[in-house]
């Protein structure tokens, strides 16, 4: 069964990455194992090459989340170990939408689906699809350049495709069933209980957007950690999370499986995006000494609360058989309870039960498939999968 709070952390928390308590700039010989410096076109000055002999190997204890001064090209000897097996088990969940048999979809869509579940259905997708393209863009553009260690851009790398995989399977069950494109993806835009939240994300992201941070700036600093623990805590690690909760229920009740088996590869890709996430957060608050806001963080749990809330009243504005708006914003609740935790962080919203005891299990992939109703899409890889 899949550990849905942290995959490959083991039973004891595993320690942070020591950190020294005086880090002192590189010695001199290190700034040999930097390139060069390019002579201009016009420079009559020769270009300087490096001696051999002056030049250190990388030492793994003076690596850094962030702000590291040593070889960002060379990726052993680790010092985030746990990094490189996120990339090696993120890689055993090896999938795409083509493998997943949709033909009864269709038929469920069509003739079983009340008015009330396509609603749900496609105000999910909806949101979905925006969201997912949000994602890459923030893991490639705003966190993966600002990392120092190469081990912890490695799996970021990865995440950004899985980010665009999560995408096409969007697109592809849209396809499928033949939806208007514009009109679902236009959604994001014109419903605001959809906008509300991908505004909150644009907010809390933008800031972060930019090449030119300059991450020795205490407050620059701080207000990355932030817009990071949002993004892994928040967005990835409740939004996505309980984002997928109504298809799931469906799939309950024997509807639209074969959306509900994507969403399954999808879920196991976003649970190790936010316990990666929250991982990398914790650790340069670690080495970086950053002490949050607590006001802040309280007001961001506020915020994120009240765009579900908006978004559930839209999507679950008449309950389907087996779900509703209640039971969908005390799930949320639960799981920023989880998510508080790993972050060190007091609970949000103390007393928040499981509203849904069946999603583990059902959010789970089934070994059991009979050959003529689907393809085979356990993989080699796939079925070597350890969550535990």
């Amino acid at each position: 069964m899949l550990n849905w709070d942290d995959p490959l952390t083991p039973t004891k928390e595993a320690e942070l990455e020591p950190v020294s308590a005086t880090p002192a700039p590189p010695p001199p010989a290190m700034e040999a194992v930097m390139p060069p410096t390019e002579p201009g076109p016009f420079s009559d000055e020769p270009e300087e090459i490096p001696n051999p002999a002056d030049i250190q190997p990388v030492n793994p204890e003076d690596k850094r989340v962030i702000n590291g001064m040593t070889d960002v090209n060379q990726l052993a000897p680790f010092k985030y170990p746990w990094a490189w097996d996120y990339f090696l088990n993120a890689n055993k969940n090896h999938w795409t939408p083509l493998d997943i048999n949709m033909a009864q979809d269709v038929q469920d869509y069509l003739h079983k689906l009340t008015l009330e579940e396509r609603h749900v259905y496609e105000n999910v997708l909806s949101y979905l699809t925006t969201s997912d393209v949000l994602a890459m863009r923030n893991i490639g553009l705003a966190v993966m350049e600002k990392m120092s260690a190469p081990e912890l851009q490695i799996y970021q790398a990865r995440q950004v495709y899985e980010e665009a995989l999560h995408t096409w399977t969007y697109q592809h069950c849209i396809e499928t069933l033949g939806l208007d494109q514009g009109e679902i993806y236009n959604r994001y835009r014109v419903v605001p209980e959809i906008n509300g939240k991908i505004q909150m994300a644009n907010r809390r992201l933008e800031s972060v957007l930019r090449a030119d941070i300059d991450l020795t700036n205490r407050d620059e600093l701080e207000n990355f950690v932030m817009a990071y623990s949002f993004f892994a805590g928040i967005f990835e690690g409740c939004w996505f999370y309980n984002g997928f909760s109504p298809i799931f229920a469906l799939q309950r009740r024997g509807l639209m499986k074969g959306t509900a088996e994507q969403f399954q590869y999808i879920m196991r890709d976003e649970v190790l995006h936010a316990s990666f996430g929250i991982r990398v957060v914790k650790q340069i608050i670690h080495e970086e000494e950053v002490s949050l806001n607590p006001k802040a963080i309280r007001q961001m749990w506020d915020e994120a609360e009240a765009c579900e809330n908006n978004y559930a009243g839209y999507i679950l504005r008449d309950p389907i058989l087996g779900y509703s708006k209640e039971d969908h914003m005390e799930q949320f609740r639960f799981v920023a309870n989880r998510r508080a935790l790993q972050l060190g962080w007091e609970e949000p919203f103390p007393g928040a039960e499981c509203a849904l005891p069946w999603l583990d299990e059902q959010a789970n992939l089934r070994k059991e498939k009979n050959f003529f109703e689907t393809r085979v899409t356990e993989y080699q890889t796939g079925g070597a999968l350890n969550w535990d």
